[in-house]
């Protein structure tokens, strides 16, 4: 008898776990900052450069993933890409020096976790429902950006004993478990099971193939550069990526390290954020679904300016106040993604996924910006404080940017999924 679950829910799941564990792996780096500073000697600034490296080939490398999954299928991109996840990680086990951080968690490591990231969230959307997209790009945006945080107080424990330990639990769960859920369980488009995108009515067409990956890539950008909704999309997702991966992700362990609190219970503050992420970014999914994206992104972008404004004044009160902090933050942590890729779906329909990625690559800009300017504004002033109000403001500044951008047309209603 058929499955009354459509298969569409299937590749959620496996993406959900694949993107989970990919935003660990590349979050790692975080909880490295301090044992590599106690071992090595190198600089805030130095292992800031390196992380600041690996955000930038993560976002870079967005655009071309996207188009590889166009022509190679996920299940190839995101299982090679796992591959070279563990390879990389097994081989900084050896590293003695900081070019061979910048080489292998920087370059590698950041193209590898690229390929499975949320422009991987909005493929799947977009290829495996024409119903529900918004809330499933908030389940799997959810998903990377909590797996960035979750993990981070195991990875800070483990790190404690030795940083080397981290690494290698990192090249054996995505060799031993990750690897072969995607092997097994992936599928590339609905046809391939014999099915329709959920929700997609009788008389549904699938779109044309898509042209080469470098010529899709190049067409893609294109496009969106002509457009003032893609650079106002551009220039906010900006602002997210360097006030949530690139800042508080990479910088509030040793933050709150210079004000006595201990590498592990920060690293649950940045749990505690991914654990509201997933609410938050769920909601906003769902949210997303039935109002104006423009109101919802100015609310997250002036939430989240207004929470960082007043972390240097948590950081000086009771812990408590930096409980708050986490909640109010992980609310909002990426909330954003899902109306920004509703934005751009919207305003370019046919390239949506290639598009997307690029804005996701200003996203990654702003963090490796914010991730080295952060650790040398504490290198040269011996406190995060500049880095902290600075980013708030940035913030409240997006909240108003993105009013700028135009509606696009109207949402159909809503309405009851056929099959579930």
């Amino acid at each position: 008898m058929r499955s009354r679950v459509h298969y569409s829910w299937v590749i959620v799941g496996v993406g959900f776990v694949a993107l989970v564990m990919s935003a660990g792996f590349r979050s790692t780096a975080g909880v490295l900052l301090l044992p590599l500073h106690d071992e090595f000697g190198w600089s805030h600034e130095t292992i800031g450069l390196a992380v600041s490296l690996n955000l930038l080939c993560f976002g870079l490398g967005a655009p071309f993933a996207a188009a590889l999954v166009e022509r190679l299928g996920m299940r190839r991109v995101v299982s090679g890409a796992l591959a070279v996840i563990a390879v990389s990680s097994l081989l900084t086990t050896g590293m003695t020096e900081p070019w061979q951080l910048f080489l292998l968690w920087g370059v590698v490591n950041g193209l590898a976790t690229g390929a499975v990231s949320v422009p991987l969230a909005a493929i799947i959307a977009n290829r495996w429902f024409v119903e529900r997209r918004g809330l499933v790009t908030g389940v799997l945006t959810a998903s990377n950006a909590s797996g960035q945080l979750v993990f981070l107080p195991l990875l800070a424990w483990v790190a404690g004993m030795d940083w080397r330990y981290a690494a290698l639990l990192v090249a054996v769960t995505a060799l031993a478990f990750v690897l072969p859920l995607v092997l097994v369980f992936m599928r590339d488009r609905p046809r391939d099971v014999g099915e329709r995108p959920y929700g997609a009515p009788d008389e549904w067409q699938e779109p044309p193939a898509a042209p080469p990956a470098l010529g899709a890539v190049l067409n893609g950008l294109r496009v969106g550069a002509r457009s003032r909704t893609f650079w106002l999309l551009a220039a906010t997702f900006f602002v997210c990526g360097a006030t949530t991966n690139g800042l508080v992700s990479t910088h509030l362990i040793p933050a709150a390290h210079d004000h006595g609190i201990a590498q592990v219970s920060a690293a649950s503050l940045l749990a505690l954020i991914g654990a509201f992420d997933i609410a938050g970014t769920v909601g906003s999914g769902w949210l997303t679904d039935r109002y104006d994206p423009r109101r919802l992104l100015l609310v997250y972008y002036g939430f989240r300016g207004l929470a960082l404004l007043a972390l240097p004044v948590a950081f000086g009160s009771e812990y408590a106040a930096l409980v708050a902090f986490a909640v109010v933050y992980g609310l909002d942590w990426v909330a954003t993604v899902p109306p920004t890729s509703a934005l751009a779906t919207s305003a370019f329909p046919t390239q949506s996924g290639v598009v997307f990625a690029w804005i996701f690559s200003a996203h990654q800009l702003g963090a490796a910006t914010a991730a080295w300017i952060a650790g040398m504004t504490r290198t040269e002033t011996g406190a995060y404080t500049i880095a902290f109000v600075g980013a708030g403001m940035l913030a409240l500044a997006a909240a108003f940017a993105v009013l700028l951008i135009s509606r696009g047309p109207k949402r159909p209603p809503v309405e009851a999924p056929a099959m579930v």
